[in-house]
């Protein structure tokens, strides 16, 4: 089905903010998650996540963040390096009144190794798909998650399940679309 809106623009699908328009800016390797991805993982998930802690590590255009907040997340955290994005984050969380999200500039996989130990209910991780960040971020994302907390990860390539639980993650559902292979992994008690 084509999409109705301009292709510098991504729509949030559910929630509060449904039919809101983030925008997307046009820089190398900003790759916002497709609404169709992001209705299948919020399929999964559910679709109220009422006092779930959330971070979305590579934010970019927040999409799946916002998505979480927009279903009722208590908190989410947004982080971005890019000082453009971020701006443009909050900016954009600012019009919205979305008082629990924040947005921070850093490191994505800094931010995870700073939350507390079993913290949080959810994390995204959407590295940069050139970038050897992915094992880091999904061993961090597992500390800093609750027992059976949950880990939305894209990337590249499909990740089995033997190398998943040696980052004390299993695989509860996963798909691909396009070149893009979606996992959503639970961290083992």
């Amino acid at each position: 089905m084509p999409s109705t809106h301009a292709p510098g623009q991504v729509r949030i699908i559910g929630g509060q903010w449904k039919r809101t328009l983030l925008p997307v800016a046009s820089k190398a390797g900003l790759r916002p998650t497709p609404s169709r991805v992001r209705e299948t993982l919020f399929n999964w998930l559910g679709q109220d996540l009422s006092g779930w802690h959330c971070l979305d590590v590579f934010a970019g255009t927040g999409a799946l963040g916002l998505e979480a907040a927009s279903r009722g997340a208590a908190s989410c955290v947004l982080v971005e390096q890019d000082a453009a994005l971020v701006r443009g984050l909050q900016v954009l969380c600012t019009t919205l009144q979305a008082k629990q999200v924040r947005v921070e500039r850093g490191d994505g996989i800094a931010a995870l190794q700073r939350a507390p130990a079993g913290s949080l209910d959810l994390v995204f991780l959407d590295p940069p798909f050139d970038a050897p960040l992915f094992e880091r971020a999904l061993q961090a994302a597992a500390t800093a998650c609750k027992a059976n907390g949950l880990v939305y990860l894209e990337a590249p390539r499909a990740w089995a399940a033997a190398e998943l639980a040696a980052l004390g993650l299993a695989m509860v559902r996963s798909g691909k679309a396009g070149v893009v292979h979606f996992h959503l992994l639970q961290h083992l008690a």
